[in-house]
Formats: C-alpha cells, sequence, structure tokens
C-alpha cells in the first residue's frame, strides 16, 4: 500500500468518521429513551472511546500498519482471537454501511418521491465504491471535504440553537431551561435509560479507530495519529456534548422519534424551515460520507486478514494504485445484500436493529483494541523495553481497564434488552464462528502435515 494520506487528511477522517447519519437520525432513539439525560449518555459513551483511543495510539506509533489492530491482536492476544474479532469488526461495517446508504435514500426520496428509497441506498452504494477504487489520497481528499461539511453544520446548528434559547431567533422569547426540564425533568425515564441506551451510543462514536486502520497509508504516522487521538476530547465536546445540550433545549424530548433528524426537526419547530431542509443535505453528506469510510474500513479488515490467512487468499492483493481492490468490491456486495434484506422491511426498527448489531460487532472490536494493548504494555514492562515507546497511554492500566469492563457491561446490557437482544444473538456467533473456524483449520492442517511428516 502506499503512504499518500496526509495529516490533515487524518485529522478530518477522525473526526468525520464519528458523525455519520447515526449521529443525526439515531439521536431521535436516545432521545426519546432518555430524555435530556441523554447528554449524560453521550458523555460516558466519549469517555469510553477517548479510553479505546489512547490505547490505539500507543500501539499506531508502534507499528503502522493497514488494518493494525487485527494484526495487533494476532501478536498480543492469540491469531484465533485476531480471526474472530477481524471477521467481527467487518460485520460491524457491512452492517453499519448499508444503515447510512438507506438513510441516504429515505433523505432523497424526501426530495424526489417517485424515486424509491433502495435505488438511492444502490446509487450511493456505487459512488462509494468508485471513490474507494481510487487512489488512497483521493478518498482522503473526498473524506476531507465531506467532513468539513459536517463540521460546519454542527457548528451552525449550535449558534443557531443558541440564539434561539436567548430568544433572540423564533418567537418564544427566551426559553432557557424551560423545554429542557419540561415534560418529565431531567431524567424522564430513570437513569437506567442511560445504560441502555449506550450500545446506540457508541455505534454514533464508531469511526474514530479508522486512524489506526490508516496507520499504514499515512505519511508521517508518529505525528499525526497522537494529534488526531489528543483532539478527541474537544471534538466530543464541541460536536456532541454542546449541539445535543443545546438540541434539547429548543425541542422537547418526547417529540424526537427515528422518521426524521431531529436537528431537523428541531430547527423547523422554531419556524426556520429552510434551514431544516439545509440540514436535511447536511444528512445525506454525512450518510455518504460515513458509507465512504465504512467500505474503506472494511475493506482494510478484510485485506489484513487475507494476509494473515485467515480469509481467501485473492482479498489480499493489491492494485497498481496501491488499493485492495478485490476487498472492496467483496464488501460492497455484502452491504447490497443487507440492503436488499431492508426492502424486505423497510420500516426505522430494521434501522435501529443495523445500528444495534453494529454496535455489539465494534464493542467487540474495541474490547480487542484495549485488551491487546494491556498485552503489549505489560510484555515491554517485563522485558524493562517500557522506556522506548515513543507514545504511552496515560494512567495505565486504569484507562485500559476502564475501556474494556465499560464495554463489557454494555454488552452484557444488550443481552438482557429487549428490544435489541437479538442483535447481541447475532454479533456474538461473529465472533465466535470464525474462530471455531481457524481453530478446526488450524487443527487439520497440523494433522495433515504430521500424517506428510510420518
Amino acid at each position: 500500500m502506499k503512504r499518500k494520506l496526509k495529516h490533515r487528511h487524518l485529522q478530518l477522517i477522525s473526526i468525520g468518521g464519528v458523525i455519520g447519519s447515526g449521529y443525526f437520525l439515531g439521536t431521535g432513539y436516545v432521545l426519546a429513551q432518555t430524555g435530556p439525560a441523554a447528554v449524560l449518555s453521550y458523555l460516558l459513551g466519549g469517555i469510553i472511546v477517548l479510553c479505546v483511543m489512547l490505547c490505539l495510539a500507543e500501539l499506531a506509533v508502534e507499528k503502522p500498519l493497514s488494518g493494525s489492530f487485527v494484526v495487533y491482536a494476532r501478536e498480543n492476544i492469540s491469531a484465533t482471537w485476531a480471526c474472530g474479532v477481524g471477521w467481527s469488526y467487518w460485520v460491524t461495517w457491512v452492517s453499519y454501511v448499508p444503515s447510512e446508504m438507506i438513510a441516504a435514500g429515505i433523505i432523497m426520496n424526501g426530495f424526489f418521491p417517485e424515486v424509491g428509497t433502495i435505488w438511492w441506498a444502490v446509487f450511493f452504494g456505487l459512488v462509494v465504491t468508485m471513490i474507494n477504487l481510487f487512489r488512497v489520497d483521493k478518498f482522503g481528499e473526498s473524506e476531507f471535504w465531506l467532513s468539513l461539511i459536517k463540521v460546519t453544520a454542527l457548528v451552525a446548528f449550535s449558534v443557531v440553537a443558541l440564539l434561539i434559547c436567548l430568544g433572540l431567533i423564533g418567537d418564544e422569547g427566551c426559553i432557557g431551561t424551560r423545554i429542557l426540564l419540561g415534560s418529565g425533568g431531567f431524567a424522564p425515564n430513570g437513569y437506567w435509560s442511560i445504560v441502555l441506551t449506550m450500545v446506540i451510543i457508541l455505534v454514533n462514536f464508531q469511526g474514530t479507530e479508522i486512524i489506526g486502520l490508516a496507520a499504514g497509508e499515512t505519511a508521517d504516522p508518529a505525528r499525526s495519529i497522537p494529534t488526531a487521538v489528543r483532539n478527541v476530547t474537544w471534538r466530543i465536546i464541541a460536536l456532541y456534548i454542546i449541539p445535543i445540550t443545546l438540541l434539547i433545549s429548543i425541542l422537547p424530548w418526547d417529540h424526537a422519534s427515528l422518521s426524521e433528524s431531529v436537528f431537523a426537526a428541531a430547527l423547523a419547530a422554531h419556524g426556520l424551515d429552510s434551514l431544516a431542509a439545509a440540514l436535511a443535505f447536511v444528512v445525506l453528506t454525512a450518510a455518504v460520507s460515513c458509507s465512504n469510510s465504512g467500505l474503506y474500513s472494511s475493506a482494510r479488515a478484510l485485506y489484513s486478514l487475507a494476509r494473515m490467512d485467515m480469509a481467501p487468499a485473492f482479498l489480499g492483493q493489491i492494485n497498481g494504485r496501491g488499493v485492495p481492490r478485490n476487498s472492496i468490491l467483496v464488501s460492497v456486495c455484502a452491504c447490497w445484500l443487507v440492503i436488499l434484506l431492508y426492502t424486505c422491511n423497510p420500516d426505522s426498527a430494521v434501522y435501529t436493529y443495523l445500528l444495534a448489531v453494529s454496535g455489539c460487532t465494534g464493542a467487540i472490536a474495541w474490547i480487542s483494541i484495549c485488551w491487546s494493548q494491556y498485552r503489549f504494555r505489560r510484555h515491554l514492562i517485563a522485558a524493562g523495553l517500557e522506556h522506548t515507546l515513543r507514545y504511552k497511554t496515560p494512567l495505565f492500566p486504569y484507562v485500559t481497564l476502564f475501556g474494556i469492563w465499560a464495554q463489557v457491561f454494555c454488552l452484557v446490557v444488550l443481552a438482557f434488552t429487549p428490544d435489541l437482544r437479538q442483535a447481541f444473538y447475532m454479533g456474538v456467533p461473529m465472533l465466535v464462528v470464525p474462530m471455531l473456524w481457524y481453530r478446526l483449520r488450524s487443527v487439520y492442517r497440523a494433522r495433515v502435515a504430521a500424517a506428510r511428516n510420518g
């Protein structure tokens, strides 16, 4: 592969990866479940993300490889676990990318009702496939500008929402905390609802780990990766906590749903219909952007699995532009199959289910990152080589252990949540089945080799 991603590309990719349609649309589900306490949900999710990113930075700076954390799992945990987590992570994006394409289709269907959602989803699937088949610097450039649009839109929304709260825009005068604490108070459904929505929250944050996958194609990973990680904290505050706090200050939480972007609904509720329509375009941009980066991630994970003999060899081939074309095409075909399944039951429950499956398998991948870093650092400490690290995860091992066990707890909660339990039942086999296959194949190969030698 070619190291064509620039410093600015990586910084915007790491920002844009966490702002998808799941944020603009999926936030409606979170608000409907938790009310204004959703701010605490996102804050807790942000802390978990920060722990994962700090662990990933230490590993990625030492070994900047494409499909990195699959390799880290093989080297620091086991090859069997690496196979399981690699295929599980691939499923994460194969589940999530179709949800973004479907979201894009829903938005475009609103503008052009005569064209079905499925056809728009396929169209955007073709667009992101073509982008990924170009050189990686073209992918980086497209993500740079798409991410910039999303960030600018969120900043603009925050400014407008603040003006509405202060009574400088709209007809309601100074709103203050009237809407925020109305309709049942800060936590109308209790504080346990914060925990019940954590899996969907973690889905919204997925994409930050892309900087680890892109490490093998980054021109200066030792500089770019730590910078991207250090910026995680202010990104979470500026792009999640502040906008959502202002959102629930101008839109009653019981008006939120998955039927439309809650951000657009909030603006429309105060008579700003033109801004609401513009925000719908931003949601479309977010959907295309996250589909783009999600396909990039899934293809690199599949490429790494093939290079480690955990997937068919043809998936590890690189074309003349330094792109794993076969892995990209297989990944996008899998996405289209999921989209076709959506056409059999095109309702919001399917969209939520796709997000939940992605959240389950994504949490497994994040646990693997923290676990790999824990084993890696322990090995260096035992060998007396900890001082050689160019970047160290701070507050080790507390940060690492919190990242692991907080996500384990989220998965346990997922297993006991009736609405999302089926996602757990599907997500866990995606980890276990590849592990069993790899283990049985290894035993079979060992027996064949022993028979030949005997």
